[in-house]
C-alpha cells in the first residue's frame, strides 16, 4: 500500500515562490494549502493555480488555519514580514517540520548580501518559533517563476537542518518535484544558501539571464 502524501502548508503561498511551489507540489500529487494573511487572497490563489489533469487541487486559507491543518509547514514570506507572520503560526507548528525558504533580501540593494544579527533568516525563525519546530532550511535558490513550468530546472536544492532525517523529508519532497536535493550541513549553514541569492540576482543582472541557478558537482546522482 502507497503511503497516503503528508499534507504541505505553504505559509506566504500567494507570492512567487509560494505559488510556485505549491503549483508543482499539487502536481505531484501532494495535498497543499495556500496560506495568506487574508483567507480570500489564499484561496483566491488556490482557484488560479492550474495543475495537471487528476492532480490535487491545492486549497486557500489563512496563515493561521494553514499551518493548523498542514503536516509540513513551508514559510515562503518576504523578509520584512517574516517576524509578524511566524509570530501568528507559532501556536500551530509544536512538532511539526517548518520548511524555511526565507532570504534576507533588503530593498533597493537586493544583489548585496545582508544578513540579520542571528546568522541567517532560518536560525532567526528557529529562534522564533521555538525548539518545538523542527526548523530546516531549503529552496533559496531556485527561480520562482521556473517552477510554474513543467520543464526540468537546471538547479540543485541545498537543504539544511540539525537533524539528518529532517533533512532527508525535505530532499524527498526535492525529489517528488524533479529537483536534486543535497545535504548540506547544519542550520548554521544556510547562511550559505541565503547569501548566495543575493550573488545570483547580481550574475543575473550582470549576464541578463533568467534565473541563474546552482549545481554541485562530482555528485551522482
Amino acid at each position: 500500500m502507497t503511503a497516503a502524501k503528508p499534507a504541505l502548508a505553504i505559509i506566504g503561498g500567494t507570492g512567487a515562490l509560494g505559488s510556485g511551489l505549491a503549483h508543482r507540489f499539487a502536481a505531484a500529487g501532494f495535498p497543499v494549502i495556500i496560506g495568506s494573511r487574508s483567507a480570500e487572497k489564499g484561496r483566491e490563489v488556490a482557484g488560479e493555480l492550474v495543475t495537471p489533469p487528476g492532480s490535487v487541487k491545492p486549497l486557500g486559507a489563512s496563515n493561521e488555519e494553514a499551518a493548523k491543518a498542514g503536516e509540513i509547514i513551508f514559510i515562503t514570506v518576504p523578509w520584512a514580514n517574516q517576524a509578524s507572520i511566524l509570530d501568528a503560526i507559532r501556536p500551530h507548528v509544536g512538532g511539526k517540520l517548518v520548511v524555511d525558504t526565507t532570504v534576507p533580501l533588503v530593498p533597493p540593494k537586493v544583489a548585496r548580501v545582508q544578513l540579520p544579527p542571528e546568522g541567517s533568516a532560518a536560525l532567526a525563525t528557529q529562534h522564533r518559533l521555538g525548539s518545538a519546530a523542527r526548523v530546516v532550511a531549503a529552496f533559496h535558490n531556485v527561480a520562482a517563476h521556473k517552477l510554474k513550468s513543467a520543464a526540468s530546472i537546471d538547479c540543485d536544492v541545498l537543504v539544511f537542518g540539525d537533524e539528518p532525517k529532517d533533512r532527508d523529508v525535505v530532499i524527498g519532497l526535492a525529489r517528488a518535484v524533479g529537483l536534486r536535493g543535497l545535504h548540506a550541513g547544519p542550520l548554521a549553514n544556510s547562511v550559505a544558501a541565503e547569501a548566495l541569492t543575493s550573488v545570483l540576482i547580481g550574475i543575473n543582472r550582470a549576464y541578463k539571464v533568467d534565473g541563474a541557478g546552482l549545481r554541485i558537482t562530482g555528485i551522482w546522482p
